[in-house]
């Protein structure tokens, strides 16, 4: 599997015109005894939000997991752009309750591909944490445990983690999967927010109305891409109805 990385050039061309920030072909990975994408091959547009929709198992966190580089797949060529790794935010069930972390040792920890988590943290890492709760809205909670809060003050946390990395990449698996209205309004807010910053989004959902607002949607079906494009061209109802009448 070749993975290669380019530094891209300055561009004022609106982001959907753009190179792909991600290109993958013929991908395929899994688990042992257990293929799970099968010969993928797609686009991931620079400076826009994409989302990953499809049924459970279709494959999205796998697909995610390899974008981050989490997963290594057994086949298949990547080229992402950029010289920074992408920030990845795994599901929130991923991250144990039991940890005993504090919400700023949390976000600190973003930190660590710089100066590793033996290295006491610089001056600037610490402002760059406290910029990172404060635009996650979490300064208030820094010193609480982070098993102790709500399910969008934890995912909150972890985004500011991923934030911390500077990264202008950000992947999330379903970060408003069991949430409140309020906090996933927020969270698709602050999303929105970071592409006008000058991040690339790509995240798993299972909501279709905030995969409808998104620039960029891939379907996925058995480990397969069966659509791509902007959302209104690939989640359309003889799309949805087809993929998820099989399960």
């Amino acid at each position: 599997m070749k993975t290669m990385f380019i530094t891209p050039r300055p561009s004022s061309v609106p982001h959907l015109e753009r190179t792909a920030r991600i290109r993958f072909s013929d991908l395929r990975a899994g688990y042992p005894g257990r293929p799970v994408l099968h010969q993928v091959g797609g686009e991931i547009p620079e400076l826009a939000t994409t989302v990953l929709v499809g049924p459970n198992g279709s494959g999205k966190s796998t697909l995610l997991g390899v974008l981050a580089g989490v997963i290594k797949p057994t086949s298949g060529d990547l080229l992402r752009t950029g010289d920074r790794p992408p920030a990845f935010v795994p599901q929130r069930g991923a991250v144990g309750d039991t940890l005993p972390l504090t919400v700023r040792q949390a976000v600190e920890m973003g930190r660590w591909g710089e100066r590793g988590p033996w290295r006491r943290l610089t001056r600037r890492d610490h402002a760059i944490v406290d910029a990172a709760l404060d635009r996650l809205g979490i300064g208030d909670l820094a010193s609480r445990q982070l098993g102790t809060l709500s399910g969008g003050q934890r995912q909150r946390a972890l985004i500011a983690q991923a934030l911390a990395q500077e990264s202008d990449l950000l992947l999330l698996d379903e970060p408003t999967t069991g949430l409140d209205p309020e906090a996933r309004e927020r969270i698709g807010a602050l999303l929105t927010a970071l592409v006008a910053d000058g991040v690339t989004v790509v995240h798993a959902t299972h909501d279709l109305e905030m995969a409808r607002a998104a620039d960029a949607c891939l379907l996925l079906q058995d480990g397969r891409l069966v659509g791509q494009g902007r959302p209104e061209q690939v989640l359309t109802t003889s799309a949805l109805s087809r993929v998820w009448q099989t399960l």
